[in-house]
Order: structure tokens, then sequence, then C-alpha cells
């Protein structure tokens, strides 16, 4: 059962969190390990090391859509292939994330918290909510 009077605010707490998050790993990466250091990580991974402004960049304007509800359900889906990418990076550090150089389990639950906000939506004081379609209802007789 949903409580609808209190979900549009278990949303837009989801909502923070997944935006906050991809704009605190954008930031870490511009200012901690600077994007010349992420790009030779990259590198090192066998991953072009050309993704990593995209990468960078898609963390931060994401997050920011994300946070402010701006089609942040289709913006959680896009970004699902960057969280898809550390998901396979991290995969054979072990599951726990304090693991040398990481583990997956916060990937993956940051790809399922995405793919949660997706199907959720947007919750309460988003400014532009997407949608995937409004449900037609019979007119009643």
């Amino acid at each position: 059962m949903i409580d609808n009077r209190l979900a549009p605010y278990g949303a837009l707490s989801l909502r923070i969190a997944l935006g906050a998050m991809f704009i605190a790993h954008a930031y870490l990466k511009l200012v901690i390990f600077t994007p010349a250091g992420f790009a030779g990580f990259l590198g090192q991974v066998g991953l072009p090391s050309a993704l990593a402004w995209p990468i960078i960049l898609a963390e931060l304007v994401g997050g920011l859509a994300i946070l402010f509800g701006f089609y942040g359900r289709y913006v959680s889906l896009l970004l699902l292939p960057v969280l898809f990418g550390a998901l396979a990076v991290h995969a054979p550090n072990g599951w726990v994330f304090n693991a040398p150089n990481g583990g997956w389990e916060y990937p993956a639950f940051l790809a399922l918290t995405a793919f949660a906000h997706a199907l959720i939506g947007d919750g309460a004081f988003a400014l532009k909510s997407a949608s995937f379609g409004e449900r037609v209802r019979p007119a009643v007789a």
C-alpha cells in the first residue's frame, strides 16, 4: 500500500539524496582527483581517458537536474550507463566499497536508486516533472 499523502515527500527525499550524490561525485572528480587524474584513472582501468569530462559533466548537470526535479526521471535513466560503468570498474575489487579501490556495492545501490527514482517519479517541489505517459481512465457513465 502506498500512502498517497506522504509518497511525494518520500520521492523528494530520494531525489535530493541522489542529486546531491551525483553533484558530490562530480565535485570530487573536479577538485580532489582533478580531471587529469580522473582521466588517468580511466586509462588505468582500460577505459578511454577522453570519457573523463563527459562523465564529470553528466554527473554535475545530471545531479543538478535530479536535485531540482527538472525531468529528473529521464535524467536518472540517462545516468544509468555511468553507474553501470562504475559498477563494472569496481566489481573486481569485491563487495564492500571500502575495499582497496572500492567495491561494487555502492555503485550497485546507486544504480538501483536511480532506477527506483525513474519508476517512482520526481515527487514534491519538482520544477518540471517528467512523465512516462499518463494512464487514461475510462469515462464513467
